[in-house]
This record gives C-alpha cells, sequence and structure tokens, in this order.
C-alpha cells in the first residue's frame, strides 16, 4: 500500500507539472510565499529564510526539514549559488531536492525525490532517496542508506565563504549536473521525472542566491 501512494504521488507531480517559459527567479524575498518548509516541528518559514537586501536569502538550517517550491516542474535548467560560511563544519550537510513527489517517506524526513549532494566537499554525488530510481549503477554499497552515485571527477568546489554555481539540466527522464563549470554527473531514465524543487536543512547553516528556473524544449 505504501509503494502505491508513493506512486500515485509521482504521478501526480508529473501530471501538475509546469514548463517555466522564461528564466525566474525562485527565491527571494517577495517569492519566498511560493515555497513551504516541511518539518517534524511545524516551523514558519521566515524563521528559516532570512532575505537579505543584496537578494542573498539566509538559510538557518534547522530544524531539520526540507525548503519545497509550491509548484511541480518538469524540463528545466536549474540555476543556484550557494555558499557555507567561513568558519562551516567540516561536516556540514545539505543538498538539493529535485522531481520530489509527496511529503516526507519511509519514515525519514525526505520526500521521494533524487537528492544533489551539497555536503561538503561532495557536491554533485546523486542520491535516490527513498523510492525515486534511475538507470545508472550505483557506486556505493548495496545496502548504503541512502545509497549514491559518485560524481564523475575531483570536487570542484570553492573554498569556504566563496559562492559555488550549480546548474541542472532536467529533460525528459535524465539529469545532467554541472558544478562551477565543470560537468559531475548524468543519469537518465530518473523516476520521478519531475516534481517540486527543495532544499535539505540538515542542521548547518548556508546561503543562497539566484536560484533560478527556465523551461527547455524537448
Amino acid at each position: 500500500m505504501r509503494h502505491l501512494v508513493l506512486l500515485i504521488a509521482a504521478l501526480t507531480s508529473i501530471a501538475l507539472a509546469d514548463t517555466p517559459d522564461k528564466s525566474v527567479n525562485l527565491l527571494t524575498d517577495k517569492t519566498l510565499v511560493d515555497w513551504e518548509f516541511v518539518t517534524a516541528t511545524p516551523t514558519a518559514l521566515d524563521v528559516v529564510c532570512k532575505p537579505g537586501a543584496d537578494g542573498v536569502v539566509a538559510v538557518v538550517g534547522k530544524p531539520t526539514g526540507y525548503l519545497a517550491t509550491k509548484i511541480s516542474y518538469e524540463n528545466y535548467r536549474f540555476h543556484c549559488e550557494w555558499r557555507w560560511p567561513a568558519d562551516a563544519a567540516k561536516t556540514s550537510n545539505g543538498g538539493v531536492l529535485l522531481h520530489i513527489a509527496g511529503g516526507p517517506a519511509a519514515g525519514t524526513p525526505w520526500p521521494v525525490s533524487i537528492q544533489m549532494q551539497l555536503k561538503l566537499g561532495r557536491a554533485g554525488d546523486l542520491l535516490p532517496m527513498n523510492t525515486a530510481t534511475f538507470a545508472e549503477p550505483l557506486t556505493s554499497a548495496p545496502d548504503a542508506k541512502p545509497p549514491q552515485l559518485e560524481r564523475k571527477g575531483g570536487t570542484a568546489e570553492k573554498p569556504l565563504g566563496e559562492w559555488n554555481i550549480c546548474d541542472i539540466i532536467c529533460r525528459a527522464d535524465s539529469m545532467e549536473v554541472t558544478i562551477n563549470g565543470i560537468p559531475q554527473n548524468r543519469i537518465t531514465k530518473c523516476q520521478p521525472a519531475a516534481g517540486k524543487i527543495g532544499f535539505q536543512l540538515e542542521g548547518n547553516p548556508f546561503e543562497l542566491r539566484n536560484v533560478r528556473i527556465s523551461g527547455l524544449a524537448l
């Protein structure tokens, strides 16, 4: 039954998915209303996101949960810039959640989705969350939780305190990831192949800017 519910949620996300006809800045002080914060401890969005006058949104990192757009998307280019504080802990962790289908699943804080890792030193890894899948063989151990597909190259991340750039192309059921201009991963036959977009909060503060999406033709 649980798998049936997750499948229905995934199909609903695809059926209602939108492809933007122009480039849109998704995360500003004016567009926070278009996002939600999903957490086991009810917390107002403006408590975890602090927009600044310079277009930077400070994310406090807790409580554990995830930010998500209220709209589902398909066939798009996603661009975001993020940075960890100059004194960030070496264990700082977070992620971009793509193709979010439904809410938290399988007893975890995370939804069915495909995570693009932002963990310090591991940006570009891809993780199928809960029942999400893709065609490429995983590089993690068979019993790893969560499983993952490691990035193809070495780290492309900037030093702490500097801005990093992430570009992700989601076309049909494929996904391509570039970090700071360096291709890092590609997967095909993604399921779900559409859905909401989000950011994980795993206890560590970080900043975002220029969170943009633009549509792609098939």
